[in-house]
């Protein structure tokens, strides 16, 4: 099945179900998808509007990054569970076989590649969302709200499908450097999500 072109109901279906693939990383790039229109929808409800001419150009080119970005975490459903397929078939070598650890090594750090760039991503998406959060229409603010939420829950959610992993590594040097990447995406962008949301909260409790 191809998660990206699935209804929700089914890929909700498929989600709950004890298939392997899509799991948090497939469900991570949809949600981070989401919340990424949700601040591109700040973005067309700005454009052509006379009180927001000035900052229109601006708008325009961010609205084309999220397009971009909006088809690529689409993508990364499918590659998600492309990237997990060897890990799932390494599990099941038997554990006598002499090159076991070896493949599941190769396995498990291919299985982090998808995740990482999904937090990427993420971290580009809350980027152009603090700009419409803060430069477009006053009548869709909240979306822009609701998209950082949504983004940083897609962030965290594909931190965890890469810790699992790198848990597991044998080449620790490996491991932590992915871990440390991962961890300063979080401390970053996390806290720009959470900006974001506390600043457009605020807003509707001034007079």
């Amino acid at each position: 099945m191809d998660f990206a072109q699935a209804s929700c109901t089914e890929f909700v279906t498929v989600l709950a179900s004890n298939a392997p693939v899509p799991g948090g990383g497939g469900a991570s790039a949809l949600v981070g998808a989401i919340g990424t229109a949700l601040g591109n929808m700040v973005g067309s409800l700005t454009v052509g509007k006379k009180k927001y001419a000035d900052v229109e150009e601006e708008i325009i080119a961010l609205k084309a990054r999220c397009d971009q970005l909006q088809k690529d975490l689409l993508d990364q459903i499918a590659l998600d569970a492309k990237g997990f397929e060897p890990l799932a078939k390494a599990y099941g070598i038997p554990r006598d076989d002499p090159n076991r650890d070896r493949i599941l090594e190769e396995a498990t750090i291919l299985a982090c590649h998808v995740p990482v760039k999904i937090m990427e991503l993420c971290c580009d998406s809350l980027e152009a969302i603090r700009v419409f959060a803060e430069k477009g229409s006053r009548l869709a603010v909240s979306d822009a709200g609701c998209g950082a939420v949504c983004v940083k829950a897609a962030l965290q959610a594909a931190s965890l499908n890469v810790f699992i992993n790198t848990k597991t590594l044998q080449n620790r040097e490996l491991a932590e450097e992915m871990n440390a990447k991962c961890l300063g995406m979080l401390d970053k962008y996390c806290a720009m999500a959470d900006e974001i949301f506390e600043t457009v909260k605020s807003g509707f409790f001034k007079s």
